[in-house]
């Protein structure tokens, strides 16, 4: 089983304070693109596939699979896993996965979204954990 690790407090700002609000609720938000229809993830007023600034929030259902995953055995908090998680909106997020032998990961399992406390009392940080599916 993965060691419990520590998270950075976010720092909010005017660009990303919707997404850490939301977070805080334990609700995923990601931004959809009015020009092209596209999802995109980290939160960034301008869509990074077409350049446009008519982006808006939506809310993802917080799940999606595994694309790639490391096992961290070094380090503080070691063991833990990194992995690139593409949504079911379309995103990739790299993130950390959580609440599981990470020996058990694999590409192409199904992930969703978990919330863990960030340090500090700050809005919780997205991870994601094996949904069974």
């Amino acid at each position: 089983m993965m060691s419990e690790r520590r998270y950075p407090a976010p720092q909010p700002n005017a660009e990303t304070r919707v997404f850490w609000d939301a977070a805080a609720e334990g609700v995923l938000k990601i931004k959809n693109c009015r020009s092209c229809f596209r999802a995109h993830y980290y939160p960034r007023a301008i869509c990074p596939h077409c350049g446009s600034d008519k982006t808006e929030w939506v809310t993802s259902e917080g799940a999606g699979e595994i694309y790639s995953v490391s096992v961290m055995r070094r380090g503080e908090g070691a063991p833990f896993a990194v992995a690139y998680v593409t949504l079911d909106e379309g995103p990739a997020v790299l993130t950390n996965i959580v609440d599981c032998d990470p020996d058990s990961l694999a590409i192409g399992q199904r992930v969703r979204v978990a919330f863990k406390p960030s340090e500090e009392g700050a809005p919780p940080v997205p991870t994601f954990t094996p949904s069974g599916d």
